[in-house]
């Protein structure tokens, strides 16, 4: 507002210098009576008019003082970016850590039904066009609201007829908004939609690159990408037309309120109504409207696209995790018995019953091996374990209290999970490695790559356990991935140790040297290991079968081995395949 202020006194004075100049070449033009000045200019004229300067002198002050008005008005105009735009970037950091924050509280079946890409676009495009309203947009409107406030006050104070017809063009602006802000705010929900999905689309294509090249499939996709990518052009054009034209309308409506200033302050000025002075005036107020009046379709524009980026924005930050902590949840410091009782499970977005009647219970200490065919229900399990997702019949205790109501991340953070899908970041294997431990050296990182049989392959490696691998592990092959992922596990203190068919993408040696260790290193140790092979390197105190999502057998090797069923048959394959000249 100061700002504003101090640049809304320069049109007033350059009309008492414009009335100088006439009257020291006509006293008898200038009229006295439709004079008016805000009390700053007037004492500032009224104290060159006591000095008694001379023509020159007078000019020459009149400018110092326009100098210095100009000065103060870019002076606290600074301040005021440096207020606004500093505020909105702070604002959108905090968004953006909201946002963030809120993706770590979501579910798992949230991240199975919402793509990536449009994740990361929800948290940059539309966290951005938010910023734009709070920090430009918003100082815009604050300083063209102020400036056509002082400005038309002035004016009518001035002269109200030649106010009006100045400014009548004005109003078709408001009606041009008014057709114009329905179209953007829907045309704007239309692009960012489309950012999402193209974002998503590249995102996919990065990340399964080897698919598609190994596939033959780079012409298809870049087709589809292309497809896409021309519907969001055309959606972008089909927007910049209508701001193409509204800003032109904008720029005539203005040179023609300047042609009616000049026109008919002419002819005023011939009725001796008005003076030269004000016609220079009203032309400088018009020149001045012309950039806030111009930029309120550009505010009107990024305040639609702002509320609907922040309408994307609130349909996921209004999403509750389905996952959450009880109002005063249990912290525990060991899991000293899991037990499963009738526990059912269905996955709410296919509908798939993955876990049937499953009872288990696993005391401290003790290994426990689930083995099944692919899709019985053995991953759901370890899920349920970790409470990724609840239970929708039975319970789950942990030390006799129900799993929903024990505090989840102290639970968490008892348990080292080795997930079937591995993934690794796109850091230094080192970094990988001792992901889940806080502490952790670099001899416990050796000695957890040795138990999972990576210590020698890293040591090869350009810069070993220094060296950089890429997202996702892309230049390992599946057997190292897997192995780092187990060494990752390890190398976090736990009392529960998960392994979810860990060792399916390394050879027959390997998986018994690793399971080996895993026996020598998880001794007196509780871990549950899930396969859909037979391990025999180690001694499990239960083996669960499963079919179906349902316990079929269960029991020890020696047991089970001398019962007919499917862990027999698995048990028979196995070693038909390993020894064939035995068979």
């Amino acid at each position: 507002m100061t700002s504003n202020y101090f640049g809304i006194l320069a049109p007033q004075l350059t009309g008492f210098v414009v009335d100088q100049v006439q009257h020291a070449v006509n006293p008898s033009t200038v009229n006295e009576s439709k004079i008016f000045f805000d009390p700053l200019v007037l004492l500032a004229i009224q104290w060159m008019n006591a000095q008694q300067f001379a023509f020159g002198t007078l000019i020459l002050f009149a400018g110092l003082l326009l100098l210095t008005f100009a000065l103060l008005r870019g002076f606290f105009m600074f301040l005021m970016r440096q207020t606004i735009i500093v505020m909105s970037r702070q604002i959108e950091f905090d968004q953006k850590n909201e946002v963030y924050a809120h993706y770590q509280k979501l579910d798992a079946l949230f991240y199975k039904v919402h793509a990536t890409g449009d994740l990361m676009s929800r948290m940059s495009e539309d966290v951005s066009r938010v910023r734009m309203y709070t920090g430009p947009a918003l100082m815009y409107l604050v300083n063209l609201v102020v400036l056509i406030g002082f400005s038309l006050f002035y004016m009518f104070s001035k002269d109200p007829l030649l106010s009006a017809y100045v400014l009548a063009p004005l109003p078709l602006l408001a009606v041009a908004m008014y057709f114009v802000n329905t179209y953007i705010i829907k045309k704007s929900e239309s692009i960012q939609s489309q950012l999402s999905e193209l974002t998503t689309i590249a995102q996919e294509s990065y990340s399964g690159i080897r698919v598609i090249k190994s596939f033959f499939q780079e012409q298809h996709t870049w087709r589809h990408f292309n497809d896409k990518s021309e519907q969001y052009r055309k959606s972008g054009l089909s927007l910049s037309t209508v701001e193409a034209v509204y800003f032109p309308v904008i720029g005539l409506l203005i040179g023609l309120s300047t042609l009616l200033t000049i026109y008919i302050g002419s002819i005023y000025q011939l009725e001796h109504k008005i003076s030269s002075g004000t016609i220079a005036e009203f032309v400088v107020y018009i020149n001045m409207l012309t950039f806030p009046v111009s930029a309120i379709g550009w505010v009107v524009s990024n305040i639609q696209r702002a509320a609907a980026s922040q309408k994307r924005l609130n349909e996921f930050l209004q999403v509750a995790p389905r996952i959450e902590n009880a109002a005063n949840p249990a912290k525990i410091s060991e899991i000293k018995e899991m037990r499963f009782q009738s526990v059912d499970f269905v996955y709410e977005h296919t509908g798939i019953h993955a876990v049937k009647h499953f009872s288990l219970t696993v005391q401290k200490g003790e290994k426990i091996a689930i083995i099944g065919k692919t899709g019985c229900g053995k991953t759901s399990i370890a899920q349920l374990m970790l409470r990724m997702y609840d239970v929708n019949k039975g319970t789950i205790l942990i030390n006799g209290k129900d799993i929903s109501g024990i505090d989840i991340y102290s639970l968490r953070e008892l348990v080292s999970y080795v997930p079937q899908d591995v993934f690794l970041f796109s850091d230094s294997i080192e970094q990988n490695i001792a992901f889940g431990a806080d502490d952790l050296n670099a001899i416990g990182i050796q000695d957890a790559a040795k138990a999972a049989m990576m210590d020698t392959e890293i040591g090869k490696l350009s810069n070993a356990y220094q060296t950089t691998i890429g997202e996702r592990g892309v230049t390992l092959s599946g057997g190292q991935k897997q192995r780092i992922s187990i060494a990752r596990a390890l190398s976090k203190p736990a009392d529960l140790y998960i392994f979810d068919d860990c060792l399916s993408a390394v050879d027959t040696q390997t998986e018994q040297q690793i399971s080996e260790n895993l026996a020598t290193y998880l001794d007196g140790k509780t871990s549950i290991f899930i396969t859909h092979r037979i391990i025999q390197s180690i001694s499990f105190d239960q083996i669960i079968v499963m079919q179906d999502g349902q316990i079929v057998q269960e029991g020890t090797h020696d047991e089970l081995v001398t019962k007919e069923g499917y862990y027999r048959e698995l048990y028979l394959h196995q070693q038909m395949s390993e020894h064939p000249t035995h068979f």
